[in-house]
């Protein structure tokens, strides 16, 4: 195993492999699917449901893509209709522990960054400038 300490500038490159990979699991949705998933194996229509604002088309990339990857199995039940249910694999499972650390980041730090967000739109509606202006001094 890699020690992050020692990350390679290149990591970041569009050619490197880990972008890719880093960029499906920081995805919203896929972080919400492992995250619902978690608990137990969900029907397509369930994950929809607990997934408010997923469209259809979005929610069946992201598992593919989360299938894919090895994060969750899909699992065809033979009902009339037929219906498809995911779960979330030993793989999947090693993710939900950093998860559950960033959701708790985003959850403690969230009056911070409300404040920083006011604080900009403050700037924003003041001076009409998206930037810090040359020459004046905050305060």
């Amino acid at each position: 195993m890699r020690d992050v300490t020692e990350l390679d500038p290149i990591c970041f490159s569009s050619d490197c492999p880990s972008r890719g990979l880093f960029d499906q699991i920081a995805d919203k949705w896929s972080t919400m699917v492992l995250t619902v998933l978690s608990d137990k194996p969900h029907r397509f229509n369930l994950l929809r449901r607990r997934l408010e604002g997923v469209s259809q088309k979005a929610l069946t990339q992201c598992l593919r893509k989360l299938e894919r990857n090895g994060m969750i199995t899909r699992r065809v039940i033979s009902l009339s209709p037929v219906a498809v249910e995911y779960e979330i694999t030993a793989l999947g499972r090693t993710l939900q522990e950093p998860l559950r650390k960033l959701h708790q980041w985003t959850l403690d730090n969230l009056p911070d960054v409300n404040a920083a967000r006011e604080a900009f739109d403050a700037r924003q509606s003041d001076d009409g400038f998206s930037g810090v202006q040359v020459g004046k001094r905050a305060g």
